[in-house]
């Protein structure tokens, strides 16, 4: 596994120092660049870096791009997507307002911009690859509405809607030498042009259908496939939710599937075939009184022939939430970069990229937590001496009985991200739930905090 740093910018000098920052965002997991540095020099050199126009977001981008794709060759990828907006609403009167600022969703008049990533992980293990892509974007200031701007009549290569077809070309192009990627969308990815533009023989699209389109013999696409025969049927176990009062369940699915051709309609590119050859999966929840039951209707163009496929599809459409994670830790549960005091949009947009770059660390360590089978290094996270320190705290975390022992080898990142989950909260047990990245996130805080003390105590036993 690539340690996931910079590597293609030109200036060394300004190379260096965003790798530096890269390491103390992961360190130190706070969005305030006075909190992670430890001078005011320091500081002022991390602004410059930030606002400095050699270092564009292209180049950031394409840096992270290079440490995803080199450890996806011969490998089944997924690609997952979602948009999110950075909302800056509550520092209006601080931030400039200038060519990479915009308006956004958010209620009150939202000023901010807006991301769609391609998160990229291995289709059997979900270890996290990386980014293959990521489109930033804002709005203008003085946006017109959609029938100003008479919305349905643009080319799609002009509507915002672009960005799921862009970042999809986008990502086959980087992943070329993977052997399959399977790219996964919500509803807002089912667009016709999409399914006649991506897909080839080893590029798949996996959409969860947002419209009930009319087939060619005029029956619409949900109602087809409700009549369709059960192929099977599986079981999943859901969370309850204490402040929902949804209690935990076991919920149980039946799957159909069938091909289906669909056609394009009067607001369809031109360019586009007149239809489409796609296999629809239902997976709808049986046996139930519950309120909202599970119903996940999917658009592929992957070929289901049996079952098993079918629930393969299904399983990794579920692996969507992890982009979801991404966004809460980069957001209000994490580094909360909506509350940066940086003056420049430019500046925050390029300091995002660099904290969701730290972040695929932090689902590194909750993937090799939970694949008990796969072996990670922990140098890909931890320096030296950091190991070393945490290899103290381990003694000093572990209980008396032997379920409480850290069970790992030395080297294997299990070991050393067992002791940040103690730091985080987690109790140890192995019958215990497994800690997730929120728990990861408060004992990296943590340990930073350690690693201050081991080092004033290196730097003393040496005087």
């Amino acid at each position: 596994m690539k340690d996931r740093q910079l590597s293609d910018i030109k200036d060394l000098r300004l190379l260096k120092r965003g790798n530096i920052i890269l390491d103390k965002l992961f360190k130190n997991s706070v969005h305030s660049i006075r909190q992670i540095t430890q001078s005011d020099s320091e500081a002022k050199s991390f602004y410059r870096f930030l606002q400095n126009d050699n270092v564009s977001e292209a180049d950031i981008v394409r840096n992270m791009t290079a440490n995803c794709v080199s450890s996806c060759t011969k490998k089944v990828v997924l690609c997952i997507q979602d948009t999110t907006e950075v909302n800056l609403y509550n520092h209006k009167n601080r931030v400039k307002k200038d060519n990479y600022i915009g308006t956004t969703n958010a209620a009150k008049g939202g000023i901010g911009f807006l991301l769609h990533p391609s998160f990229v992980l291995d289709a059997q293990t979900l270890v996290p690859y990386g980014f293959s892509d990521v489109k930033i974007w804002n709005r203008p200031l003085e946006k017109l509405t959609k029938t100003q701007r008479n919305y349905n009549m643009l080319p799609i290569e002009e509507k915002e809607s672009y960005k799921w077809i862009e970042s999809s070309l986008n990502s086959k192009k980087a992943l070329s030498k993977a052997k399959e990627i399977i790219i996964i969308q919500d509803r807002e990815g089912d667009i016709y042009e999409q399914f006649g533009i991506v897909p080839d023989k080893k590029t798949h699209l996996l959409v969860r259908a947002r419209a009930n389109r009319t087939l060619s013999d005029k029956t619409k696409l949900f109602d087809y496939i409700a009549k369709q025969s059960s192929k099977g049927t599986y079981s999943v176990t859901l969370e309850g939710d204490n402040r929902k009062n949804i209690k935990k369940r076991e919920a149980i699915l039946e799957v159909r599937y069938s091909q289906v051709t669909i056609n394009k309609n009067d607001l369809s590119s031109k360019t586009a075939p007149d239809n489409i050859t796609l296999t629809i999966i239902e997976a709808k929840e049986i046996n139930t009184v519950v309120e909202n039951p599970i119903c996940w209707r999917l658009l592929t163009t992957i070929n289901v022939e049996n079952l098993e496929t079918a629930l393969n599809c299904i399983t990794w459409y579920t692996c969507r939430w992890i982009i979801e994670e991404v966004f809460r830790i980069l957001k209000k549960e994490g580094f909360n970069i909506e509350a940066s005091e940086l003056t420049y949009a430019k500046s925050i947009r390029k300091l995002s990229l660099l904290m969701m770059e730290t972040i695929v660390k932090l689902f590194l360590m909750q993937i090799a937590y939970n694949c008990p089978e796969e072996e990670i290094e922990s140098s890909c996270c931890f320096s030296e001496d950091e190991l070393k320190c945490l290899e103290y705290q381990i003694v000093s975390l572990e209980g008396k009985t032997q379920k409480l022992k850290n069970p790992y080898l030395e080297k294997d990142l299990k070991r050393y991200v067992w002791a940040i989950a103690r730091l985080g909260g987690w109790k140890g047990y192995a019958s215990e739930r497994k800690p997730g990245i929120t728990t990861f996130w408060i004992g990296i805080q943590k340990f930073s905090s350690v690693m201050q003390g081991w080092q004033l105590f290196q730097d003393v036993s040496r005087r």
